[in-house]
């Protein structure tokens, strides 16, 4: 599999968890969580959303012109998921604040990844 069919694939995925856990916040832990956890969860589910979306995007934009920065920031913004929302949920769920200190370096991953996207996206060679 190439690497914008697998960024396209983990997008659509990423997207359908992101459904998927805002219902389960919503309808099953709404009554279970402190509002703070519950928040928390949710920011979680927020950035899952929006770097899905990048994601998808990306593979897209890597069909057109597969750049090395290009690569780099799809597996920083895939990594950035699972760090920083996977760390969120696992805080929210288990109320081990520990996991609180893992949040900034998927928070990282997500910077990295659009510096990343920014600097393929420049060097894109343009049709005329």
């Amino acid at each position: 599999m190439n690497t914008a069919r697998l960024f396209l694939l983990c997008g659509a995925l990423g997207g359908f968890f992101t459904v998927a856990l805002g219902a389960f916040a919503a309808h099953g832990l709404k009554a279970i969580l402190s509002p703070g956890l519950l928040q928390t969860f949710n920011t979680g589910v927020e950035y899952q959303g929006m770097h899905s979306l990048a994601l998808l995007a990306l593979g897209l934009l890597m069909q057109r012109d597969d750049r090395p920065a290009l690569r780099l920031a799809g597996w920083a913004f895939a990594s950035g998921i699972l760090v920083f929302s996977g760390s969120l949920y696992l805080l929210a769920l288990t109320g081990v604040r520990a996991w609180g200190v893992v949040t900034p370096f998927g928070g990282t991953a997500f910077l990295l990844g659009w510096v990343l996207l920014g600097i393929g996206a420049w060097r894109l060679e343009t049709k005329r």
